[in-house]
């Protein structure tokens, strides 16, 4: 079974997906890691992507459904999971027409449901440190000392994109062009659904239960 992860920032998907990766059943597929990895081998496509990237603007929809296109094409026979892809309906309705191309079974689409304002909390909360990389949350996993790092006292610092503000912003992006996905994918029978509100093993099961259902 080939799958679709979505969801508002800061669901887990990622995380999700790297956890079910790593049991051997499926492969990741990050959008971005996708990126990186056509532009460090230098393809055609990477180097559109590139121009793109480096101008701060956003890769258009034919150069990203053309790089999955080769990826699944390589991966066939084989398990997968698309995180970050597709983000649009357009991007969901391409993605279909390129999986009947490819004679590939249409993906089930896994929806990451979690409150609003955990995913305030999960995002405007992180904090990292700059010295070690410890990771950390001020409001479910905080530092035993406020603001220094319990393995190597270094002082924590938050990133510029987990602001209140922009964080704000991501998610009235992801309600007017993502969240429209859930419809998209109900109306087709194809959309699990998953209670993501809590910590990552919990969620895991959750998961796991309803893939196996």
């Amino acid at each position: 079974m080939n799958l679709i992860f979505f969801g508002p920032p800061g669901a887990g998907k990622g995380t999700q997906a790297s956890l079910l990766a790593e049991s051997g059943d499926y492969n990741h597929i990050s959008t971005g890691e996708l990126f990186r990895q056509s532009i460090s081998q230098d393809t055609e496509l990477g180097r559109e992507a590139k121009a793109y990237l480096d101008k701060g603007e956003l890769v258009p929809d034919e150069i990203t459904i053309g790089l999955v296109r080769n990826l699944l094409i390589d991966m066939a026979g084989k398990s997968w999971i698309l995180d970050g892809f597709p983000r649009t309906i357009p991007q969901a309705e391409a993605l279909d027409r390129l999986m009947e191309d490819l004679n590939i079974r249409s993906p089930r689409a896994v929806f990451f449901e979690v409150p609003k304002s955990v995913l305030i909390k999960r995002l405007t909360g992180r904090r990292g440190c700059p010295s070690c990389g410890a990771l950390y949350n001020v409001y479910f996993s905080p530092p035993k000392v406020e603001g220094l790092c319990d393995r190597c006292g270094s002082a924590l610092s938050q990133r510029k994109d987990d602001s209140e503000d922009v964080i704000g912003a991501r998610l009235r992006e992801y309600d007017k062009k993502t969240a429209p996905l859930k419809d998209y994918f109900e109306t087709k029978n194809r959309i699990i659904l998953v209670n993501a509100d809590g910590p990552k093993d919990v969620v895991r099961e959750e998961l796991g239960k309803a893939l196996d259902s």
